[in-house]
């Protein structure tokens, strides 16, 4: 009986072994590939920047309803910039393994002695690293978005970006497992991700929105991370400053010494309702994250089980 145990004890660590070993491996090919490839790192690496700047700058007078034109609007969409980064890298590093299936070494890994998790697990960890480099990439243009650095806020973007990540080279995984094509994968990955980024509250605020967008934006996962990025990059930043939604001209000099013009005007300014503000986060960021790690999770779990059902 205790040989038996023993036995077992011995087959388990071993099967982790073996676990462990080729999702290493996996991992540290798709590292390599991703760091060889420099016209993809310099093509992922230039689209947040052109998103971030060019089209923040562009959409600041947009924004002129909100706090008088004070609104800074490349503040607010950083951490969308930020998701917007991890999303497409994550989603679209899963194409490496269509290549693997067309090229024929995926077929050499699903024969060789390691568990088919470590595939789909190598695969995850490998997609999700790239993404949360490029992700962190980012972080060293806080300074121009008008946000200061902290260890608090870049260790809570960095937490928030590696739940992410994961999840979504997940999706990416268990998207690519039952592709056949290389035409195929972006039309359908298109069709996710777009979506998901429009959705996610990325570029614009999600207040006043109709019934129906509103319901798409609380069944979208992406929703909840850019609320969590948001929360922790914009902690203690005021967005807009507020202000009367009807501009009073400045009255004569001679009436401001009139303690009752002075009372009527009083009276008037506090009649007159306030700009809206822009909310930084709409959820509480333990909920936040957790949302997003419970989808993580069972998105890796689905990409495991489809892996070891693959022929």
């Amino acid at each position: 009986m205790a040989g038996t145990s023993q036995q077992t004890r011995v087959d388990i660590g071993s099967a982790l072994s073996k676990l462990a070993i080729g999702t290493y491996i996996i991992w540290l090919r798709d590292l390599k590939r991703f760091f060889r490839d420099r016209t993809r790192l310099i093509g992922s690496f230039a689209q947040p920047l052109i998103y971030l700047f060019l089209l923040g700058t562009g959409l600041q007078s947009a924004f002129s309803l909100f706090g008088s034109g004070e609104t800074k609007y490349i503040t607010f969409m950083y951490p969308g910039i930020v998701c917007m980064t991890i999303l497409f890298t994550s989603m679209f590093s899963a194409i490496s393994l269509i290549w693997d299936r067309q090229f024929g070494f995926l077929k050499e890994m699903m024969v060789a002695p390691i568990p088919r998790s470590s595939i789909a697990l190598g695969k995850v960890f490998g997609g999700g690293t790239t993404a949360l480099f490029q992700g962190f990439i980012l972080l060293l243009f806080m300074p121009l978005a008008g946000i200061g650095y902290s260890v608090e806020k870049i260790l809570g973007m960095l937490l928030v970006m590696f739940i992410l990540a994961m999840g979504l080279t997940s999706l990416g995984v268990l998207v690519a497992s039952r592709m056949r094509s290389f035409e195929g994968f972006p039309i359908v990955m298109n069709f996710l991700v777009m979506p998901m980024f429009f959705l996610s509250g990325a570029f614009f605020p999600l207040q006043n929105l109709p019934r129906w967008m509103n319901v798409l934006t609380k069944i979208n996962p992406m929703s909840y991370a850019v609320d969590a990025m948001r929360g922790v990059a914009l902690k203690g930043i005021a967005i807009t400053s507020g202000g009367l939604a009807i501009n009073i001209p400045s009255p004569p000099p001679e009436l401001l010494g009139n303690p009752q013009f002075t009372s009527w005007l009083s009276q008037v300014q506090a009649s007159i309702p306030q700009m809206p503000q822009l909310k930084t986060q709409y959820y509480p960021l333990g909920f936040d994250l957790l949302i997003v790690v419970a989808i993580g999770v069972v998105l890796t779990l689905l990409a495991v089980w489809r892996f070891n059902k693959q022929e």
